[in-house]
């Protein structure tokens, strides 16, 4: 069997050079999680999305792997995918798709404007809880922050959308820039506490603007350029506290600590799964 064909993505942004890369194989039926795990480690991105085939009610299955581990759900390289598979004709008459994710199915729409080929997905039906407060400590210790830092109006809680993230805002823009980890102890405590994606750190820049910033210790990473399963999170985040009175819009500006510059546009719906959406373009290898 001939290799697998690995696309290179950018998503949450039109800009090859910005927004988060993802690895997309668009045909990974012949191969098994191990040969996934392998291709992911070569690829070296956040995660690398494979679709594994098409059912008999044309939903896409597809998988995610990190250069470490399978992921549940991964955002980026869900818009990444979807974008690939409507540039080449693989859509719906409307330009929807269908897939059948590990936490189960997502819908996605997808488009064409001037600045280029959009999709958007809505995620499960997002679940919000207290974050322990061992949890808090630890995570504040690490990013060398205490309770004073973050913002009174926007609690701690462990929000899930696909993916549990521990969701934290600091209220002061020079704290939230400023603050650094070590990205072995980031990564022995989310090994710990069984949390497979990001740490969601958020700074409120506007009624419907925040800047984010994402802990993924993984390979060569340390922070995420452009989290969509945690843009998600952070829609369900803020609809549970009240935050954001639905139907609601909010951006979330992320990456830019990374030199890698992203937008996500977040909408959040009164009930139901959130939907994120953005651009995504090719990377020259």
């Amino acid at each position: 069997m001939p290799p697998a064909e690995v696309l290179r993505y950018t998503a949450f942004s039109t800009d090859p050079d910005g927004g988060n890369p993802a690895g997309v194989v668009l045909d990974a039926s012949g191969l098994d999680d191990a040969a996934m795990q392998a291709i992911a480690a070569e690829v070296d991105y956040a995660e690398t999305a494979f679709v594994t085939g098409v059912g008999p009610d044309g939903a896409v299955a597809i998988k995610y792997f990190s250069p470490i581990a399978e992921v549940p759900f991964c955002g980026h390289a869900t818009v990444a995918t979807a974008v690939a598979l409507a540039e080449r004709g693989r859509t719906d008459a409307a330009g929807g798709i269908r897939f059948a994710t590990p936490v189960g199915p997502i819908r996605l729409s997808t488009g064409r404007d001037a600045d280029g080929v959009h999709a958007a997905f809505t995620s499960v039906e997002p679940s919000v809880a207290e974050l322990a407060d061992a949890d808090l400590a630890a995570i504040l210790g690490l990013l060398g922050l205490d309770e004073a830092d973050l913002d009174p109006a926007l609690p701690p809680r462990l929000s899930n959308a696909g993916n549990p993230h521990p969701v934290l805002a600091v209220a002061d823009p020079e704290r939230f820039d400023g603050f650094d980890f070590d990205p072995d102890a980031v990564r022995a405590l989310m090994d710990d506490r069984g949390w497979p994606a990001t740490i969601t750190v958020l700074h409120r820049l506007g009624a419907d603007r925040f800047a984010a910033r994402n802990l993924f210790p993984v390979g060569r990473i340390t922070e995420d350029p452009a989290t969509g399963s945690a843009a998600a999170a952070v829609g369900g985040y803020l609809r549970a506290l009240g935050a954001v009175r639905p139907p609601a819009r909010i951006l979330i500006e992320q990456g830019a600590h990374v030199g890698r510059p992203g937008l996500l546009v977040v909408d959040v719906p009164a009930t139901g799964g959130i939907v994120v959406s953005g651009h995504a373009v090719p990377i020259d290898a």
